[in-house]
């Protein structure tokens, strides 16, 4: 397979979820190459050689781009936004970037290929009252149906401890629901996480984090939920004492957030924003903030607290005083 060599060249330096999404992202686009291009229609895309990857054209990628706007893909149709666009062809682009380096292929036909523009859109957070209100709803349940009522008794400390570690730390989901029992040190209020690339950092919690990891934990253990996979022990699991996935906990902060603020579509990483914009407002450290959420270049952390920014900027402006003020009073 054409794409042995590419994996194996990342893998020291790229998650395991980034090499997935990389697979799947070039499976889309061999697929798309055996139904739409004429060199490539009737071949097995599990025997191409680097002589087929030769003949992909630059034109071949702007088409896949436009095809991306509604394609089906094993039975299924989908629709791709233009920032999912965008990520596809960065795929492609250090795929292609790597066959070219290695001498696999002798020309690169993604390196002209221009990346879609993406139009920037507000960043949403929640504000003081409105994480107040969340974790609230979380703690209580008022609001929910009465099909989720029905479970929150039994799992309202877990969730509980999964949002205010989320507003707490900042932490990524998938971060989160890496996390073993043994990552977590409650004595120096520290955990440990594997961020993307597989590098690992220590992140520290407040004692409202803490209560609230000890109060999930002993109704967890009181209960005798045991659960251990090839990872280690899971800090976080599901009603079936599995791992909780990335997937349910999506679900979980969509239900909560719809009834403590129905017009913010609230996600896993808008809560990781909000706590960004709570350390910054603390600490007015843009490379604090950059540190504490694992960004390696801090014009991406600029570009989520651009608001922020400003507010300091126009702050700060106040403060310089072109006369001395007593000069101005003996003056006058």
């Amino acid at each position: 397979m054409v794409c042995n060599e590419f994996f194996i060249a990342i893998d020291t330096y790229t998650s395991p979820l980034t090499r997935l999404e990389y697979a799947l992202d070039l499976r889309i686009f061999f697929d798309f190459l055996s139904k739409e291009i004429d060199y490539f229609v009737g071949k097995n895309i599990r025997t191409l050689t680097y002589d087929d990857i030769n003949k992909v054209e630059t034109f071949h990628i702007e088409m896949f781009l436009n095809y991306l706007s509604l394609y089906t893909f094993n039975g299924v149709e989908y629709k791709n936004t233009i920032k999912t666009k965008a990520r596809k062809l960065s795929t492609l682009k250090s795929y292609f970037k790597f066959c070219y380096e290695h001498d696999y292929i002798f020309r690169d036909p993604a390196a002209r290929v221009k990346s879609p523009k993406i139009h920037e859109k507000p960043i949403i957070r929640f504000s003081q009252d409105e994480m107040t209100d969340f974790l609230d709803v979380v703690e209580s349940g008022d609001g929910l149906s009465e099909r989720s009522r029905a479970f929150h008794d039994t799992l309202k400390e877990r969730d509980s401890a999964i949002m205010t570690l989320f507003l707490g730390t900042g932490i990524r989901i998938s971060e989160l629901v890496g996390l073993n029992i043994s990552d977590v040190d409650f004595e120096h209020n520290a955990f440990k996480i594997t961020r993307k690339g597989g590098n690992q950092a220590i992140l520290y919690f407040n004692d409202e984090v803490k209560d609230a990891l000890n109060k999930y934990l002993d109704k967890r253990f009181a209960n005798g939920q045991e659960s251990e996979d090839e990872e280690g022990i899971p800090l976080f699991i599901s009603l079936k004492n599995k791992r909780i996935s990335v997937r349910n906990v999506q679900v979980l902060v969509k239900k909560y957030a719809q009834i403590a603020s129905p017009l913010k579509k609230i996600t896993p990483h808008k809560l990781r924003t909000t706590f960004g914009t709570n350390l910054y407002n603390e600490t007015k450290d843009i490379f604090v903030v950059a540190e504490v959420l694992g960004h390696k270049d801090v014009n991406t952390t600029k570009k989520h607290y651009a608001a922020i920014s400003e507010e300091i900027k126009k702050a700060a402006s106040t403060k310089i005083h072109l006369r001395n003020n007593e000069e101005n009073e003996d003056n006058s």
